[in-house]
């Protein structure tokens, strides 16, 4: 049997050779510049509400950083590339992220359980959908551990992930009950966000603004923002 690292080494291979020629990511795919802006808007009202804006000089950490893709969002906040760090798994990964991010933003093929950084080092760890991506507890259990390790007091961690995704099995969604048994003795703020991928891609070439709305109503919302800040 094989543990959870190789099995996400194996499925993100396989998922690279499936999307070979597919737009489904790309900001020309509506659904999903739909679903993108959707989620910046969100994570920038977090950001503000919570007092982490300007992002100019503090120093952030992007965990599980696949392509680059977040990291590059980021940039476009105001984030200094010398102080917003990456890691990944999969050296696959890191290639592509070094192919389109400055040379002066450090990334490192690094597990998440170990992470190659000091203690109490980032002002801000940001995680989307690594979590959601592990089946083995234990395994998350010490990414949590890892994460909170190298967070410096006051800082906080963002965390963006599926609370549902019945359609992938190499996944498994994560609720509020276990946010809070990962990142014990905190204080969380939770949003419901992100139309379900499946609908909005049917959605959204038709018509904006239903998919807006739907959105709004969060029942069809298949992702939880979360902000996770020690206690005063």
């Amino acid at each position: 049997m094989i543990n959870d690292q190789d099995r996400l080494r194996i499925e993100y291979a396989e998922r690279e050779r499936r999307l070979i020629g597919s737009d489904i990511y790309s900001v020309f795919n509506p659904a999903n510049l739909f679903m993108r802006q959707q989620r910046q808007r969100d994570v920038l009202r977090i950001l503000r509400q919570k007092h982490f804006f300007p992002l100019k000089g503090r120093k952030i950490l992007d965990v599980g950083c696949g392509g680059g893709g977040v990291l590059q969002e980021y940039l476009t906040f105001g984030a200094t590339p010398e102080y917003l760090l990456g890691c990944d798994l999969l050296p696959m990964r890191i290639r592509q992220a070094r192919q389109v991010l400055p040379e002066r933003l450090l990334l490192a093929c690094a597990d998440g359980q170990y992470l190659p950084y000091a203690s109490q080092q980032f002002d801000l760890l940001i995680q989307y959908t690594v979590f959601s991506s592990i089946l083995d507890d234990n395994l998350k259990a010490r990414l949590a551990l890892g994460m909170l390790r190298v967070l410096k007091p006051g800082g906080m961690i963002l965390w963006y992930d599926f609370w549902l995704n019945p359609t992938n099995p190499q996944t498994r969604g994560i609720r509020p009950a276990e946010i809070r048994r990962l990142f014990p003795d905190y204080k969380y703020h939770f949003k419901r966000i992100t139309l379900a991928p499946p609908l909005a891609r049917r959605l959204v070439p038709l018509s904006w603004g239903l998919a807006s709305f739907l959105e709004g109503l969060r029942i069809f919302n298949t992702h939880y923002l979360v902000a996770i800040q020690p206690l005063p």
